[in-house]
């Protein structure tokens, strides 16, 4: 049997060998098919497994849809681990890696996964790759950036619309950081957009941190650069800071910096399915085994949008189980694309 995958916002579907009982059978499947990963636990956070296409119900906008495909099969993972080496995670930076060196150590042989950095720019210390020898010497060389700057959004959309791109499979981020965006290109909408037109899941992990040095950085930028008459770097904007750089004093340093990066963290989590975490969590080991094992057994759920709202730009997704006493979580919403 040959099965086509079909991408769907640049999404990846597998259909089940099951659905064809002619060795010779072609199966076609419309771009415009909606895949939802679908994550269902107990509640103790445990997998539930065992689940039939007829236990779920996926609505779009508020009306049932018939769900096309159903996908239960464990999968090799591809795996972006995105670490935070502002200046502002110099206190914590060690416990960062140590969390990277944790996930790499639950990792298949099938599984992939990619080290990538993010500071005052986004760099890619190791591909997608399943040499776990190669991940770990990446680990060991992440450092904090020379230069000012923290450009999360800038790391999240380049994996999401390049990296994972013409990736087959399951694919999600591991975002270690403490969320404090300081000059990337995409705003927290435009980022949000991007991350809801695909099917990458993400995972954070909040790092609370400390900002009086990074305030006294804000204020050499605003009094004439940090990168010095030579090495200061300029902009899309004409300046030498970033977009979105912040200006105001009062903008939210310190406590209320780190309540407006977890709101966001948690919105970019639960747009994609995924999940948001402190670093306070008791046992983080015991967060990454649960994590990887959901995202080996996740389902997978496929629609055909309805006619009469394909012209519409963002639709609301809701997904129902018939257990009880059980957790869902799904992508609440998806963008159609122009």
């Amino acid at each position: 049997m040959k099965i086509f995958f079909a991408l769907t916002f640049v999404s990846l579907f597998f259909i089940t060998t099951s659905r064809a009982q002619n060795t010779d059978e072609v199966i076609k499947v419309d771009v415009n098919l909606v895949s939802v990963p679908v994550i269902v636990s107990d509640r103790q956070g445990r997998y539930v497994a065992g689940l039939k296409a007829e236990d779920f119900s996926v609505y779009q906008d508020g009306r049932k849809q018939t769900v096309s495909f159903f996908g239960t099969e464990e999968e090799p993972l591809n795996v972006a681990i995105l670490l935070d080496t502002s200046k502002s995670t110099k206190d914590v930076l060690k416990q960062i890696k140590n969390a990277a060196k944790d996930f790499i150590k639950l990792l298949q042989p099938n599984d992939r996964a990619m080290i990538v950095t993010f500071d005052y720019r986004v760099t890619v210390l190791s591909p997608l790759t399943s040499d776990r020898k190669e991940l770990e010497k990446a680990i060991k060389k992440v450092e904090i950036g020379e230069k000012v700057g923290t450009v999360m959004r800038d790391a999240v959309q380049e994996v999401v619309s390049n990296s994972f791109a013409n990736v087959k499979g399951r694919k999600a981020i591991i975002l270690l950081t403490d969320g404090k965006d300081f000059g990337s290109y995409p705003t927290k909408a435009e980022l949000l957009d991007t991350v809801e037109e695909n099917d990458v899941m993400i995972y954070s992990v909040f790092y609370k941190t400390r900002m009086g040095g990074n305030q006294r950085i804000i204020d050499r930028v605003l009094n004439g650069g940090i990168f010095g008459r030579r090495g200061m770097r300029r902009f899309p904007n004409g300046g030498g800071t970033p977009p979105n750089f912040p200006r105001n004093r009062g903008g939210g340093m310190g406590g209320e910096a780190d309540e407006d990066a977890k709101v966001y963290l948690q919105k970019m989590s639960d747009s994609t399915a995924g999940r948001f975490y402190e670093k306070e969590v008791t046992d983080l080991k015991k967060t990454f085994e649960i994590i990887a094992d959901e995202l080996r057994k996740q389902y997978r759920l496929g629609f055909y949008p309805d006619e009469l709202d394909k012209n519409a730009d963002v639709h609301q997704l809701k997904v129902k189980v018939s257990l009880s006493d059980v957790a869902v979580r799904s992508r609440g919403t998806y963008r159609s694309r122009k």
